[in-house]
């Protein structure tokens, strides 16, 4: 185990999105060895667009990884967030998305382009998209019909049977599946269930080493729904939804909030179509899983996971688990 060895307990991170942004900020203040991979099935946005004219994976999600895990002034992190308005064929791009496009160009490969410019903004951990090459997500709705593309899946606002990659034997980055099989813990979440968690598991070989391997395993569970992906689940649909992908029980811990939302913010995310995830605990516990639940939430402009607590309740499973 990590601690025998003297080294930091190696943990690796999967998902996408913003949920996995946020997290990755408190989990970066912790002594862990850090390893996020990333999805490469986002086709929306500048990242779509880059994706499409340049032929490279979408850089969006690892650009935000990126940015969480850098150790820079917040002036270049809003740089490399920032976002044109204006100018033909630049509104609506990200510069830091750009400038992974221009590092890819030099470098002529994209995961040679992510680690240099983990090395330039002193990125605490690694950050590592799932595969060298970008995939496209189809999903199976429940009327039989096939939805293309990850931007697409929740703007169709039906009910999803299952997600799958194409091509479905994409191969994993060796990296990757080297961090998995080295890890002392994996954690999956917070974000997109569908299109930010499950194409990485869908990975078949990212699987297969997960399954495979002694670290304790977490998913972390979304505060809210999403409409068009996850409308009314609870805790264990979100659990069931991997096991039904996966066709194996994949986690050993679920984090999960159970601290109140305010009646005022619940309003304002009905209006929307999301609402709290419940916690239907006799299922969980019955399943095999174990509860850590706690008051995970803040409010601002919108909810987010508490990443001081958050990161404090990982640390210390991860702490438990390496020192047994």
């Amino acid at each position: 185990m990590a601690e025998e060895q003297g080294q930091r307990p190696r943990i690796v991170v999967m998902g996408g999105g913003t949920g996995l942004s946020v997290m990755l900020r408190g989990l970066k203040e912790k002594p862990l060895d850090i390893t996020a991979i990333v999805t490469v099935a986002d086709d929306g946005g500048s990242s779509g667009i880059l994706r499409s004219e340049l032929q490279m994976p979408p850089p969006g999600d690892i650009r935000n990884v990126l940015t969480a895990m850098a150790d820079v002034e917040p002036l270049m992190a809003q740089i490399m967030r920032y976002r044109f308005s204006s100018g033909e064929g630049l509104a609506g791009h990200s510069l830091g998305n750009l400038i992974l496009a221009a590092l890819t160009d030099i470098s002529g490969d994209f995961v040679t382009a992510v680690r240099e410019l983990s090395r330039l903004f002193a990125v605490r951990g690694r950050v590592l998209p799932a595969a060298g090459e970008a995939v496209v997500l189809h999903a199976e709705m429940a009327d039989g019909s096939i939805i293309t593309g990850e931007s697409k899946i929740p703007e169709a606002r039906g009910v999803i049977k299952r997600v799958f990659l194409e091509p479905e034997d994409v191969e994993p980055l060796p990296e990757a599946l080297e961090a998995i099989r080295n890890a002392d813990a994996i954690l999956c979440g917070p974000g997109s269930l569908y299109t930010s968690i499950l194409p990485n598991l869908l990975v078949p070989k990212l699987a297969e080493a997960i399954v495979a391997s002694d670290a304790i395993k977490i998913f972390v569970c979304n505060v809210m729904t999403q409409p068009g992906e996850t409308d009314n689940y609870t805790v264990s649909d979100h659990l069931q939804a991997v096991y039904d992908h996966v066709g194996l029980h994949l986690f050993d811990y679920v984090i999960v909030n159970d601290g109140e939302i305010p009646e005022q913010v619940q309003v304002k995310y009905a209006e929307k179509g999301a609402r709290p995830v419940q916690l239907d605990r006799d299922i969980v516990d019955g399943n095999g899983y174990k509860v850590i639940a706690d008051k995970l939430v803040l409010f601002k402009t919108y909810l987010r996971h508490d990443t001081d607590k958050l990161s404090h309740h990982i640390y210390q499973l991860v702490q438990d688990w390496t020192s047994r």
